[in-house]
Protein backbone atom coordinates (compact mmCIF):
# COMPACT_ATOMS: atom_id res chain seq x y z
CA UNK A 1 0.00 0.00 0.00
CA UNK A 2 1.37 3.30 -1.02
CA UNK A 3 -0.21 6.96 -0.43
CA UNK A 4 0.31 8.42 -3.90
CA UNK A 5 -1.58 11.95 -2.39
CA UNK A 6 -2.94 12.54 1.46
CA UNK A 7 -6.75 11.40 -0.58
CA UNK A 8 -5.49 9.11 -2.70
CA UNK A 9 -4.20 5.17 -1.62
CA UNK A 10 -2.96 3.15 -4.26
CA UNK A 11 -2.57 -1.35 -3.82
CA UNK A 12 -2.03 -1.67 -7.49
CA UNK A 13 1.81 -3.00 -7.88
CA UNK A 14 1.14 -1.52 -11.91
CA UNK A 15 -0.32 1.95 -12.00
CA UNK A 16 -0.73 3.62 -15.40
CA UNK A 17 -0.14 7.23 -15.44
CA UNK A 18 -4.05 8.07 -17.20
CA UNK A 19 -5.38 6.01 -14.10
CA UNK A 20 -3.30 7.67 -11.69
CA UNK A 21 -4.07 11.43 -13.31
CA UNK A 22 -8.38 10.02 -13.23
CA UNK A 23 -7.88 8.73 -9.56
CA UNK A 24 -6.24 11.79 -8.01
CA UNK A 25 -8.85 13.95 -10.17
CA UNK A 26 -11.69 12.19 -8.52
CA UNK A 27 -9.42 12.46 -5.07
CA UNK A 28 -9.73 16.22 -5.20
CA UNK A 29 -13.31 16.50 -5.21
CA UNK A 30 -14.82 18.32 -1.86
CA UNK A 31 -17.02 15.07 -0.69
CA UNK A 32 -14.54 12.51 -0.81
CA UNK A 33 -13.99 11.25 2.91
CA UNK A 34 -11.77 9.88 3.86
CA UNK A 35 -9.88 8.82 0.71
CA UNK A 36 -10.22 7.29 -2.58
CA UNK A 37 -8.55 3.52 -2.91
CA UNK A 38 -7.25 1.88 -5.61
CA UNK A 39 -7.49 -1.98 -5.51
CA UNK A 40 -4.61 -4.13 -7.30
CA UNK A 41 -7.07 -3.96 -10.74
CA UNK A 42 -7.27 -0.33 -10.75
CA UNK A 43 -7.45 0.79 -14.30
CA UNK A 44 -8.85 3.73 -16.66
CA UNK A 45 -12.32 3.85 -16.74
CA UNK A 46 -15.00 6.27 -18.53
CA UNK A 47 -15.71 8.66 -16.01
CA UNK A 48 -14.63 6.88 -12.81
CA UNK A 49 -11.42 4.81 -11.87
CA UNK A 50 -12.44 0.85 -12.61
CA UNK A 51 -11.00 -0.85 -9.57
CA UNK A 52 -11.74 2.38 -6.94
CA UNK A 53 -13.29 2.19 -4.07
CA UNK A 54 -14.93 5.94 -3.51
CA UNK A 55 -16.47 6.86 -0.47
CA UNK A 56 -18.08 9.70 0.26
CA UNK A 57 -19.58 12.04 2.77
CA UNK A 58 -22.95 13.84 2.27
CA UNK A 59 -22.83 13.04 -1.43
CA UNK A 60 -23.73 9.74 -3.59
CA UNK A 61 -22.30 9.27 -7.16
CA UNK A 62 -24.49 6.42 -9.01
CA UNK A 63 -22.28 6.31 -11.81
CA UNK A 64 -18.57 6.22 -10.57
CA UNK A 65 -18.78 2.36 -11.78
CA UNK A 66 -15.96 3.25 -14.70
CA UNK A 67 -18.45 1.27 -17.26
CA UNK A 68 -16.43 -1.92 -16.70
CA UNK A 69 -19.05 -3.05 -14.50
CA UNK A 70 -18.41 -6.79 -15.13
CA UNK A 71 -14.59 -6.12 -14.45
CA UNK A 72 -13.44 -7.66 -10.83
CA UNK A 73 -11.28 -9.88 -8.94
CA UNK A 74 -11.60 -13.05 -6.75
CA UNK A 75 -9.82 -14.79 -4.18
CA UNK A 76 -10.06 -18.56 -4.49
CA UNK A 77 -9.13 -21.31 -2.25
CA UNK A 78 -7.82 -23.95 -3.76
CA UNK A 79 -6.16 -27.28 -2.45
CA UNK A 80 -1.94 -26.13 -2.61
CA UNK A 81 -0.41 -24.74 0.36
CA UNK A 82 2.35 -22.41 0.67
CA UNK A 83 4.73 -25.55 0.96
CA UNK A 84 3.34 -26.91 -2.39
CA UNK A 85 4.96 -23.76 -4.42
CA UNK A 86 7.94 -23.51 -2.10
CA UNK A 87 11.17 -23.49 -5.17
CA UNK A 88 8.99 -23.86 -7.63
CA UNK A 89 8.91 -21.75 -10.96
CA UNK A 90 5.82 -20.27 -10.90
CA UNK A 91 5.55 -18.90 -14.25
CA UNK A 92 3.74 -21.66 -16.08
CA UNK A 93 0.71 -22.10 -13.04
CA UNK A 94 0.13 -18.24 -14.20
CA UNK A 95 -0.05 -18.75 -17.37
CA UNK A 96 -2.11 -21.96 -17.13
CA UNK A 97 -4.13 -19.30 -14.97
CA UNK A 98 -3.99 -16.17 -17.44
CA UNK A 99 -5.13 -18.83 -20.74
CA UNK A 100 -8.30 -19.81 -19.28
CA UNK A 101 -9.81 -16.50 -17.14
CA UNK A 102 -11.26 -13.90 -19.96
CA UNK A 103 -9.63 -10.58 -19.58
CA UNK A 104 -10.15 -7.79 -21.07
CA UNK A 105 -12.47 -8.65 -23.09
CA UNK A 106 -13.00 -6.63 -26.57
CA UNK A 107 -9.85 -4.68 -25.72
CA UNK A 108 -6.68 -7.25 -24.98
CA UNK A 109 -8.35 -10.22 -26.27
CA UNK A 110 -11.50 -11.23 -28.00
CA UNK A 111 -12.10 -14.39 -26.44
CA UNK A 112 -15.34 -13.34 -24.00
CA UNK A 113 -15.34 -16.52 -23.02
CA UNK A 114 -14.74 -19.82 -23.15
CA UNK A 115 -16.22 -23.14 -24.84
CA UNK A 116 -17.68 -24.57 -21.34
CA UNK A 117 -18.94 -20.85 -20.75
CA UNK A 118 -20.44 -20.60 -24.20
CA UNK A 119 -22.75 -23.80 -23.62
CA UNK A 120 -24.38 -22.87 -20.20
CA UNK A 121 -25.13 -19.53 -21.73
CA UNK A 122 -26.72 -20.67 -24.48
CA UNK A 123 -28.69 -22.98 -22.91
CA UNK A 124 -30.16 -20.42 -20.67
CA UNK A 125 -30.76 -18.05 -23.74
CA UNK A 126 -32.94 -21.15 -24.43
CA UNK A 127 -35.24 -20.59 -21.97
CA UNK A 128 -38.94 -19.72 -23.18
CA UNK A 129 -39.73 -16.25 -23.37
CA UNK A 130 -35.90 -15.30 -21.44
CA UNK A 131 -33.14 -13.26 -22.53
CA UNK A 132 -29.51 -13.25 -20.86
CA UNK A 133 -28.42 -10.21 -18.88
CA UNK A 134 -25.01 -10.03 -21.72
CA UNK A 135 -28.35 -9.79 -24.61
CA UNK A 136 -29.73 -6.89 -22.36
CA UNK A 137 -26.69 -5.12 -21.46
CA UNK A 138 -24.71 -4.55 -24.17
CA UNK A 139 -21.97 -5.19 -22.01
CA UNK A 140 -20.15 -8.36 -23.87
Amino acid sequence: MKRLTPKLINWASILETKTREQAEQTARLPFIFPHVALMPDAHLGMGATVGSVIPTLGAIIPAAVGVDIGCGMIAVRTQFTAADAAGRELSSLREAIEDVVPVSAGVYNTRIFGPHTQARIDALGSRDGEETASQLSGNW
